[in-house]
């Protein structure tokens, strides 16, 4: 664990705002102001030079994913990505909406896009509902304010987590604009007795934080995530890196949108609207 007790007080003293302002919290987290003031105190310009060539050249891979809402209509559609993704996790169902836990899940269009929302959008688009999960961002607040570093963005561009470093602190959960992250409250693994869980992904305990992680433990395989294979036709998953890549192709052919742009976040997650 890189992190030093100092840079772990910054954080959580930080974070600790959250309280006295949430308009202000994310400004907080803006990229780069709390990467800047760590590495200037510490002296890592050799660092961040190395990252600032790496940005220059441009990373080779980056996933992404795109939602088809117009192809959602049907619920028994959505329930089917929904039971792809949590089987394959092993996510918990407690029965309530006070614990529950969420790797994607449906909203509407107005909790999706709260601060985007068009009045002249298409009604018929406006009553569809829209699948959210973690946006994968590019510049995630998530990565920055993890004390631990549990939470943490691989070069192929999947915010990912290590389960085993997670202290339950929340700050993660503070810092997603999104609300894409769920704590367990209760022990999931009490509730998956009875069924067989998916030996391929490991079940979480108490006191973890956990999200969608755009399924890498199938891409690595050479799969395409549990949820798009579910649903071939209303979930595309590629590289944006890729200018010929399949997302690539649709990006260039259709209108989408991400959610909320303003906060400069960069979602890997778009909808075609």
């Amino acid at each position: 664990m890189s992190m030093d007790r100092r840079e772990f007080i910054k954080i959580a003293g930080l974070t600790s705002l959250f309280g006295a302002g949430a308009s202000g919290a994310f400004q907080l987290l803006e990229p780069g102001v709390l990467d800047a003031s760590t590495h200037e105190e510490h002296g890592h310009g050799d660092a961040a030079h190395g990252q600032a060539e790496e940005q220059a050249s441009g990373p080779k891979v980056r996933w992404a994913m795109i939602v088809d809402v117009r192809k959602c209509e049907d619920p028994e559609v959505v329930k089917r990505i929904v039971k792809a993704c949590h089987t394959a996790h092993n996510v918990p169902d407690f029965g309530n909406p006070k614990d529950e836990v969420k790797w994607i899940w449906a909203d509407t269009y107005e909790h999706a896009f709260t601060d985007s929302a068009n009045e002249f959008m298409d009604k018929g688009i406006e009553h569809l509902p829209f699948l959210l999960l973690c946006n994968h961002c590019d510049d995630p607040p998530c990565v920055r304010v993890c004390p631990t570093k549990a939470t943490f963005k691989r070069p192929d561009g999947i915010v990912a987590m290590d389960y085993h470093r997670c202290i339950g602190c929340r700050f993660c959960m503070a810092g997603c604009p999104y609300g894409s992250r769920s704590f367990n409250w209760r022990d999931p693994r009490t509730v998956l007795k009875g069924k067989p869980p998916n030996p391929d992904f490991p079940t979480r305990v108490r006191g973890v934080v956990e999200k969608c992680n755009f399924c890498v433990e199938r891409i690595w395989k050479g799969l395409q995530p549990a949820c798009v294979e579910a649903a071939p036709n209303v979930l595309t998953f590629g590289n944006l890196a890729d200018p010929n890549s399949n997302v690539r192709q649709i990006l260039r052919t259709r209108v989408s949108m991400r959610r909320k742009p303003e906060l400069g976040t960069k979602p890997s997650v778009f909808y075609l609207v």
